[in-house]
């Protein structure tokens, strides 16, 4: 199963918002129109969706939800879909979704990270989809560091395209921007320091494969089952092996700890050239770092362990294409990611 890439996206092309997780209270609908303009100034039309509701976990029932991604995803006029953030349960859309029909559809950019991964890592191993693990809608006004670039930016680029991105070496030390008073945010405060660590004993790293991944807490939830299939993926996608990448939100480090322990015995570091993690400001436990949870369980893997990758929930992010064909370098004088699309 070749991997299938969503046409580039051009000036005049639809993007679609919807919140198959979490929705938008009333007061954060500006920060939601700052976010819809940016779309539109880069020449695209933006769709929004009915299922956009704030007052609850959920922007609607799970069925309107898994209702209107299917059809922005099969609707050939809407090009990308895009979330204004993760959530809590979007899990409960995995049944309700026609995967046979996305598969057969014409591929279109499905973008977002958080409780995002529980669909968009589905889709491409399911369905042979490429997928976006990047910032979601209200993260896109922000401006971009040096040596990142924005989910906007993949979107258009054309088939083949090869870009590469390196850490900038800042980062945000905690917390984010209250969109309820600061609407028009566009300045990331990167207030800390520090750039990617190799957790396992080594030296410089240079390893090569297919990306997939996302986040601990939501895909911990799908170890295990078809929908996580890594093993086949791999052989039909991949058979020289993959990167992965994994990100925690929030959960304590034992817990962290058990999630990747499980993961592992489910086989999604199986075929695993080298593993990416994603920095992190969940908590340390009593006698337990983040970075000794990945190792406790990933650390007898013997492949390259590479931390604070920016692809987790500290700002900035580093768009990852899950399916895209990947090239991880870490040194003591240079961190890159490349990825190809094809």
């Amino acid at each position: 199963m070749p991997v299938r890439y969503p046409r580039p996206l051009r000036p005049g092309d639809r993007v679609g918002v919807s919140a198959p997780s979490s929705g938008v209270g009333t007061e954060l609908r500006e920060r939601l129109n700052v976010a819809v303009r940016h779309v539109e100034a880069h020449g695209y039309e933006v769709v929004l969706g009915r299922c956009m509701d704030g007052s609850g976990h959920v922007s609607a029932s799970a069925a309107d939800r898994a209702g209107e991604l299917m059809s922005m995803l099969t609707d050939p006029a809407i090009r990308a879909v895009v979330p204004p953030w993760g959530g809590e349960t979007a899990i409960d859309l995995i049944p309700l979704l026609d995967w046979n029909r996305l598969r057969e559809a014409e591929p279109t950019w499905l973008v977002g990270f958080s409780d995002i991964s529980t669909l968009i890592t589905p889709l491409t191993l399911l369905t042979g989809t490429a997928t976006l693990h990047g910032n979601n809608l209200m993260d896109t006004p922000y401006r971009v560091p040096e040596g990142l670039l924005s989910w906007l930016d993949i979107v258009a680029a054309p088939p083949g395209h090869r870009f590469t991105q390196t850490p900038p070496g800042r980062h945000r030390a905690a917390g984010f921007d209250d969109f309820a008073v600061f609407a028009e945010a566009r300045e990331y405060k990167l207030d800390a320091r520090g750039t990617w660590v190799r957790l396992d004993d080594g030296g410089a790293v240079e390893a090569e494969g297919r990306l997939i991944g996302g986040c601990i807490e939501t895909l911990c939830n799908l170890a295990g089952s078809p929908c996580l299939d890594i093993t086949a993926f791999a052989r039909d996608t991949s058979p020289e092996g993959l990167l992965v990448y994994v990100e925690a939100a929030e959960h304590d480090a034992f817990t962290i700890c058990r999630h990747l322990h499980g993961m592992r015995l489910a086989g999604f570091f199986d075929r695993a050239n080298a593993v990416l993690v994603g920095r992190t400001s969940a908590p340390d436990s009593s006698s337990l770092s983040q970075h000794e949870a990945v190792l406790d369980a990933l650390g007898s893997l013997d492949v390259p362990i590479i931390a604070d990758v920016e692809c987790g929930h500290v700002p900035p992010y580093m768009p990852i294409v899950n399916g895209a064909r990947g090239r991880v370098v870490h040194s003591s004088s240079r961190s890159e990611l490349t990825q190809t699309l094809d």
